[in-house]
């Protein structure tokens, strides 16, 4: 039975979140975050990148690099801090705790996980933790998504310890790290990769791609091996959040990969896209409180094998970013009419796009490009940056770039947003003291 207590408190802090930004003093976040973190607005002050390491360049390490956003700050566009993890861990996804104080990030090669404190000097992340027994602990390998729940945070993983095929779970930890509980997903649906929460509607969808015994190999010699090919998901669950339980197991042929809820709180679906398909799919709630999957549109000519592989949903509903790997295209769905998309920008970012987030004012888009260390594109296609740009409902304005094999830092891949005034009157005494301290330091640097 749910805590009545637990159960009211998350229903109240989702309804705020649903209504609006808490704190309108707050700056920008991406619109993917969970329901239980604040919605955040304006401009934000860095972007954090989870980055993989290369060998021969730089330290050859994993590491959280740390972008100027602000331009009204001397370090706009500019690698304002990097702190390497040491070795190469296939740096994938991470988020925030649900109060922002942290950042977790993690490797899907050997599960390991890192906790960054964010709050004390946002511009400058420090390591606090690394959890290194993460597969020994929950059975599962491949920690994905770092999702926050009220002190605690999901982590759906891409495999399990016993064979490293298909099979995962879903995977929780407190936020002071440590292990709770693990919940396997369901028989006919094992394969796993995102989760994400309707708060309101007490339900958890997620979604299916692949184990680590064929993401880990080479994209070529993957693509090459029919038997492996067919070891990937084909299903999305959706769940009762607050009881772990699976309630429906939906077909979505093809490995549905990122999943959108919709944002405003009379809209009850979300979206997905399916990578080896290249379709855009809706998951839609059905009068008797059911869900179907319906597909919607092709993203590009699915016989060229597009990949999608990110998707970004404006906080209004009304705009559906995909980004595909192989083509490097960026489109852009007027999702305004939620089953009927239409296809309002096409436009190619660069030979290889992975990653994109949006500001929560949907002012600006970011880009970064990295897949996989093994599923990168090589020579003169293996671009590596972060591309930043405006949007204004109609077209992208370029607004600086940043070369990370130039300038030695490795494959970037997972952005997220920082903040200096989110912290101010949240931290405790002595941890605002060395908030203070660090922003005099970083003013008297750029002076």
């Amino acid at each position: 039975m749910v805590n009545s207590h637990r159960l009211a408190t998350s229903l109240v802090l989702a309804a705020l979140v649903w209504l609006g930004p808490a704190d309108p003093g707050a700056l920008a976040d991406e619109t993917c975050q969970s329901p239980y973190m604040p919605k955040l607005e304006g401009q934000e002050d860095f972007v954090y990148v989870w980055t993989l390491g290369i060998e021969g360049v730089g330290d050859g390490s994993d590491k959280l690099v740390t972008v100027g956003a602000n331009p009204s700050r001397d370090d706009y566009g500019k690698v304002v801090a990097s702190v390497s993890v040491g070795g190469r861990h296939e740096a994938h996804h991470g988020g925030f705790t649900d109060d922002r104080r942290q950042l977790w990030l993690g490797g899907l090669d050997d599960s390991m996980i890192y906790i960054f404190d964010v709050a004390t000097n946002p511009g400058q992340p420090k390591l606090v933790k690394t959890i290194t027994d993460f597969e020994a602990k929950s059975g599962a390998v491949g920690p994905h998504v770092y999702y926050a729940l009220p002190g605690r945070m999901l982590i759906p993983s891409l495999s399990n310890a016993k064979d490293h095929g298909g099979k995962a779970a879903l995977v929780e930890y407190s936020n002071q790290g440590e292990y709770i509980r693990t919940t396997w997903m369901p028989k006919g649906a094992e394969y796993g990769y995102d989760a994400r929460v309707n708060a309101r509607l007490n339900r958890l969808l997620t979604s299916s791609f692949t184990g680590h015994a064929n993401y880990m190999r080479p994209l070529g010699e993957l693509m090459g091996d029919a038997e492996a090919m067919k070891n990937f998901g084909s299903t999305m669950v959706v769940w009762d959040y607050h009881a772990r339980k699976p309630l429906q197991t939906l077909q979505v042929p093809g490995a549905p990969l990122e999943i959108r809820w919709a944002l405003q709180p009379d809209h009850d679906y979300a979206f997905t896209t399916t990578a080896l398909t290249s379709k855009l799919w809706g998951v839609f709630r059905k009068q008797d409180g059911s869900f179907e999957a319906v597909e919607l549109a092709d993203i590009g000519d699915p016989s060229t094998l597009p990949l999608p592989v990110d998707i970004s949903l404006s906080a209004d509903d009304r705009f559906l970013f995909v980004d595909s790997f192989m083509d490097g295209t960026l489109r852009v769905f007027d999702v305004s009419d939620a089953r009927n998309p239409k296809l309002v920008l096409e436009q190619r970012i660069a030979a290889q796009l992975n990653m994109v987030s949006q500001s929560w004012d949907g002012k600006r888009i970011y880009f970064t490009s990295s897949l996989l260390a093994n599923w990168d594109k090589t020579g003169e296609d293996n671009e590596q940056f972060l591309k930043a740009y405006a949007w204004d409902g109609e077209k992208l304005t370029p607004r600086f770039e940043i070369d990370f094999l130039a300038e030695r830092l490795g494959r970037p891949h997972l952005m997220r947003f920082g903040s200096n005034d989110f912290y101010t009157g949240r931290l405790s005494p002595r941890e605002g003291e060395g908030q203070a301290e660090a922003h005099s330091a970083l003013a008297a640097a750029a002076r």
